[in-house]
């Protein structure tokens, strides 16, 4: 088994190389394409930095795996062992900071610059429907602002017949109802208005997300697209301020406050004690009403503003490499890929080391196995000068034992002699 390891190990020698060298060619391609979105100046100044750095890449890359393909296999102690494997551990993560990251940002750049528009189209949609609802909410008070005025003109009338204070009359009462009931009647006639021209720009608002939904989705240059994406943002963003101060929430909070602040009960002009107090007594009573109506308002408009404006963020276009790290998450098989272009070799060293070791372990047998006949008898004429010459040692010492023990290795040799070998 040996020796059919060592004549593997021989074969694939060259394949092993090349295959290195079209690893590191790759990486470097791919490293170039994604390093040259990163870069600013003029497109030749831009492709030749790119260039350099991807060559710079590629020799790197070979000549790290070609060194580690080359030593770690052989080395036999486990302390350089280790050594070799932390060195292989620490240039891997190196190749991954100035590579891997590169290779995905080509590989999954265009898609992940896509996913970052779409992610904030998103986010601009919800703005544009929260701040249109915000605008159309303040039409659900338009009911409570009518019946109030309603309310008020009502009694106004009655008063004029003198069902509040007894008498007849277009006094202080009448006035201060009617009062109520326009300043009410204006407020709603607001309200009414700013319906047309939220609708109005709820309609341009939704004319430009199907203008950005198209970049997202659509073919051509991702550069381009993602410029004219934020053009659109731009516009969109200005629409949905329109809307917030369209909102007539805000307003409607301000004049129920008015209402009750800047209540000012007018000076009775009753003809007689009597009548001034019924028509002060009844001024309470509509100052009263105007507080309570005033604070079901504002409840109502504070329910609708909410938390606060609307306020969508600016759009912050993205380069590829800057896309794939964000949502790394999304792209997983490309960042895999990525990785693997640049540490197959490491699998193979792996392999290496475990076909060295196999081949260690059968060391002798696997030297008595490819040993051929012209080897064997060079080895018996070496080991015949040898014994000669300590046969001269033993007969000068007299030690017999020692002669015994060449004669004994002789007969050896002379055994594993192949049978056609012939003896001189």
């Amino acid at each position: 088994m040996a020796s059919a390891l060592r004549d593997g190990v021989k074969g694939i020698d060259v394949t092993m190389r090349i295959t290195l060298g079209v690893l590191a060619l790759a990486s470097g391609v791919y490293t170039y394409l994604g390093v040259r979105d990163l870069l600013d100046g003029s497109a030749v100044v831009v492709a030749f930095a790119a260039l350099i750095y991807s060559v710079a890449v590629s020799v790197a890359i070979f000549t790290f795996w070609s060194f580690l393909l080359t030593f770690l296999p052989q080395v036999r102690d486990v302390a350089s062992r280790l050594w070799l494997f932390a060195a292989m551990a620490l240039g891997s993560l190196m190749i991954c900071a100035m590579s891997a990251w590169l290779n995905a940002a080509a590989l999954a750049g265009a898609a992940a610059i896509e996913q970052h528009l779409a992610t904030t189209l998103q986010a601009y949609t919800r703005d544009l429907d929260t701040a249109h609802n915000r605008a159309i909410g303040a039409q659900s008070l338009l009911p409570d602002i009518q019946l109030a005025s309603t309310r008020f003109a009502r009694l106004a009338d009655a008063e004029r017949s003198g069902a509040l204070t007894g008498t007849g009359g277009s006094g202080t009462v009448v006035q201060l109802l009617s009062q109520m009931s326009s300043q009410l009647d204006d407020l709603g006639r607001q309200v009414g208005e700013s319906a047309e021209r939220a609708k109005a720009l709820y309609t341009e608002g939704s004319a430009q997300i199907a203008k950005m939904r198209e970049l997202v989705s659509g073919q051509g240059n991702i550069k381009t697209r993602s410029d004219a994406f934020g053009a659109e943002a731009m516009k969109l963003v200005g629409t949905v301020a329109s809307l917030e101060q369209t909102s007539m929430a805000p307003a409607v909070r301000r004049a129920a406050d008015d209402l009750a602040k800047s209540f000012i009960a007018p000076a009775a002009d009753g003809r007689t004690a009597d009548l001034a107090g019924r028509q002060n007594a009844v001024v309470g009573s509509v100052e009263k009403a105007v507080a309570a109506q005033a604070h079901a308002l504002s409840q109502a408009a504070d329910t609708i503003i909410g938390t606060g404006p609307v306020e969508p963020a600016r759009f912050q276009p993205l380069s590829t490499a800057e896309a794939v790290l964000r949502y790394a998450g999304d792209f997983l098989p490309s960042w895999a890929g990525a990785i693997s272009i640049d540490l197959l070799p490491a699998v193979l060293v792996i392999i290496l080391c475990v076909v060295h070791a196999a081949i260690r372990r059968e060391g002798e047998l696997a030297d008595a196995e490819t040993m051929t006949a012209a080897d064997l008898i060079t080895a018996m004429r070496l080991l015949r000068t040898v014994d000669g010459e300590r046969r001269e040692a033993v007969v000068d010492v007299g030690d017999i034992d020692d002669l015994e023990v060449v004669r004994a290795t002789e007969a050896n040799v002379t055994a594993l002699a192949p049978r056609g070998a012939k003896k001189e």
